[in-house]
């Protein structure tokens, strides 16, 4: 289970920027809660990506979170 932590670890020594490693560490915490919540990672970040701009309260933002989503 702690694997893909050590190995995204090894990874953001080689960001470019404290910036970039901090985006990097986002995305990577993002797919592995889809991960956690059984989600399909693909179909989620595609979900979200599609949604996110047309969000216009912290509630919209809220439902977008794994553990609120019913993708397969």
């Amino acid at each position: 289970m702690i694997r893909p932590f050590t190995i995204g670890r090894k990874n953001w020594m080689f960001s470019k920027s404290q910036a970039g490693a901090k985006a990097s560490a986002n995305l990577y915490s993002l797919i592995e809660t889809a991960k956690a919540n059984n989600l399909n990672v693909y179909e989620y970040l595609k979900h979200i990506f599609k949604e996110l701009p047309n969000t216009k309260t912290v509630e919209d933002v809220e439902a977008l979170l794994p553990w609120n989503m019913k993708l397969g």
